[in-house]
């Protein structure tokens, strides 16, 4: 399938910009928060900036499929699917920390084939394409367009920065061998859901490990990862997929990923 990139990553872009548009004016603002069914927060950010993209994607791609953290999945046979997030990191945004972001993927047949990473309030931006090089926009102060996104080489895992979002979704991992990992490497740092793998992609963190992660937490961060020269399994080293066990391995330097996962397998 020769997929026309040029008109997705527009799309994708075009996203971002709505779902900033939205969501800045909220920011520190005092908006409160409701408890979904699993205890995540949610507020009308996130909701209102969810039914803006929404009405993008309608208008543009009406034969594309839908998958919402919100409000769902919308034409489950397409082949291409939009996979939204608007604000991952809900905790970080209603307390004020500026580590959330918004998630857009498109994947094909199943398989993420683009990703967005967007930091709505600082301005930066990850994209990445299946095929081609992520790209990085370093935010709305700097002058700078858009420039390449490298993973740094990390030669053992004793040299490595592993971070992870919470201690408390470790709580859901299918099995109890974080801290062999964490064990193994020079030291961790804790927060910054979607931001800590843009930073991983930039070559800041050299590991992220999580689990209790959905279709939407991840999707569009494998193609920026993958396409900064890292990688990103389940805990076993398997290629992530819809109904997995909710495990997410990255790496930044991916001769590193066997090693990571013989710590995570048990």
């Amino acid at each position: 399938m020769a997929h026309d990139f040029d008109v997705l990553t527009g799309t994708a872009l075009a996203l971002a910009d709505v779902a900033g548009t939205v969501i800045r004016p909220y920011f520190r603002a005092p908006i409160g928060s409701d408890d979904k069914s699993d205890a995540s927060p949610v507020t009308v950010a996130d909701r209102t900036a969810e039914r803006v993209m929404w009405a993008v994607l309608v208008e543009r791609h009406p034969e594309h499929g839908i998958l919402g953290e919100e409000f769902g999945l919308e034409n489950e046979g397409a082949g291409y699917r939009w996979t939204l997030d608007p604000i991952d990191g809900t905790r970080a945004f209603i307390t004020g920390r500026p580590t959330f972001g918004t998630l857009i993927a498109l994947t094909y047949d199943g398989e993420p084939v683009l990703g967005v990473i967007d930091q709505p309030v600082t301005g930066e931006r990850w994209l990445g394409v299946k095929g081609r090089p992520t790209v990085f926009r370093p935010g709305f102060g700097s002058a700078a367009g858009w420039q390449p996104a490298a993973t740094r080489r990390c030669s053992a895992l004793a040299g490595a920065d592993l971070s992870c979002t919470s201690v408390e979704m470790l709580e859901d991992a299918p099995r109890d061998v974080w801290g062999k990992l964490k064990a193994s490497v020079k030291r961790v740092s804790w927060g910054g859901d979607c931001y800590a793998y843009g930073l991983l992609a930039l070559g800041q963190i050299d590991v992220i490990a999580e689990c209790a992660m959905k279709v939407w937490d991840w999707a569009a961060l494998v193609p920026v990862v993958e396409g900064a020269g890292g990688r990103m399994t389940d805990w076993n080293g398997d290629a992530l997929r819809a109904g997995g066990d909710g495990t997410v391995l990255a790496v930044g330097d991916a001769a590193r990923l066997n090693d990571a996962v013989a710590c995570l397998r048990g």
